[in-house]
């Protein structure tokens, strides 16, 4: 690792995320003052959804974690572990719980079967891009009335990184309306699974290592991972020829940081201080300018070799987001949280947009198109 690097993050992030410890109210440590100041040589694990060979998000997480242990001279050492080495991909909230590891990184979403409104931690259809995610996060209410949630399964939450708006997947046949999706067995989790769901596809949720081969041997034929780079890594372009574009069920994916309730309390609040600076700066600041840096180039090497690169069509964008919103509201009437969480994420989106439409569209639209290539 890049010592000078470390020290400039560190430096940065500490104002940032002291700001945002401040704004957010975690649970009372129960631990003493004396043992606070004893700075405890503690050994946690972190388990993770991630296949190492995602570089960019389990690089973030690692980097995370070496930060963590240079700040605390040592004394407070987190090894993350990649998806299946700890716990199953999918089951790090679990794995969080009941003290396989205590901590780990992942996305909400994963674990809707639990409570549906934990979709909002990671991102929901037509939702919020990473700006305006974070910014609901931090601003709107979001990140306490998440933990509020997550109280209740003994975990505590914090933002851990985004890869921005997601690209819409890897179909072995093209797509053009929405009937086309009747019948197709696709890989993709979260509400956009259930949105996907109700278009009349079959829907599979797996875990980033286990997509190349039921793509290859045909369990699925069509997978969403993240964009291009990642994408690559797990070699989809070499088993699906059709690539679409946008990700509408992931326009600003965020992944999390987990830990186990109990052993938060437990640490002396400059530990708790310190993972939250770390998270903010390796995880929620990095990754989002690592994917974007990297997913341009990787487009291009995958776009002469190949793969077909398509929009969707907008009669599956407008039947999508009509079924995103009927879902939204069904999911309010069943699920007081989701209902709670909901109304208020909505307020703030109606709120950014209308910001975001005069200042972020009326910049990006014009510039963008009108550059040369």
């Amino acid at each position: 690792m890049n010592r000078r690097f470390l020290n400039r993050a560190i430096a940065g992030a500490i104002g940032f995320a002291a700001l945002t410890a401040c704004r957010q109210s975690p649970p009372e440590s129960t631990a003493s003052p004396a043992a606070s100041l004893d700075r405890p040589n503690l050994q946690w694990r972190m388990a993770t959804s991630w296949p190492k060979s995602v570089d960019v998000t389990f690089g973030a997480v690692d980097q995370m974690c070496q930060m963590v242990r240079a700040m605390t001279d040592g004394r407070l050492v987190i090894t993350p572990y990649a998806a299946g080495e700890l716990a199953p991909g999918l089951e790090v909230l679990q794995a969080v719980q009941d003290g396989r590891a205590e901590c780990g990184h992942t996305a909400g979403y994963y674990y809707i079967k639990q409570n549906p409104a934990l979709a909002f931690a990671t991102t929901v259809p037509f939702g919020l891009n990473a700006q305006q995610q974070s910014a609901w996060m931090y601003y709107g209410g979001g990140l306490e009335s998440l933990q509020k949630v997550y109280a209740d399964f003994g975990v505590i939450n914090f933002p851990g990184g985004s890869t921005g708006t997601q690209m819409g997947g890897w179909f072995k046949q093209e797509v053009n309306t929405p009937t086309d999706l009747r019948g197709r067995k696709m890989r993709i989790p979260g509400l956009g699974g259930q949105v996907i769901t109700r278009l009349g596809a079959e829907v599979v949720v797996l875990p980033g290592n286990e997509i190349f081969s039921a793509l290859e041997q045909g369990t699925v034929d069509a997978a969403e991972w993240v964009g291009p780079h990642d994408d690559e890594k797990l070699g989809l372009n070499r088993v699906a020829p059709y690539y679409y574009y946008p990700g509408w069920w992931e326009p600003g994916t965020t992944y999390e940081f987990q830990v186990n309730l109990q052993q938060w309390q437990q640490l002396p609040q400059e530990y708790r201080s310190i993972f939250q600076t770390a998270a903010a700066a390796a995880a929620n600041l990095q990754m989002l300018a690592h994917y974007d840096a990297v997913n341009g180039e990787a487009l291009k090497r995958l776009v002469p070799g190949g793969t077909r690169l398509l929009p969707f069509s907008q009669a599956i964008l407008q039947a999508a987001q009509q079924e995103a919103l009927a879902l939204y509201e069904e999911q309010s009437a069943q699920n007081p949280t989701f209902k709670q969480i909901y109304e208020q994420w909505r307020s703030f989106r109606e709120q950014i947009y209308q910001w975001h439409r005069v200042n972020e569209l009326g910049f990006s639209s014009f510039v963008i198109n009108t550059l040369e290539g």
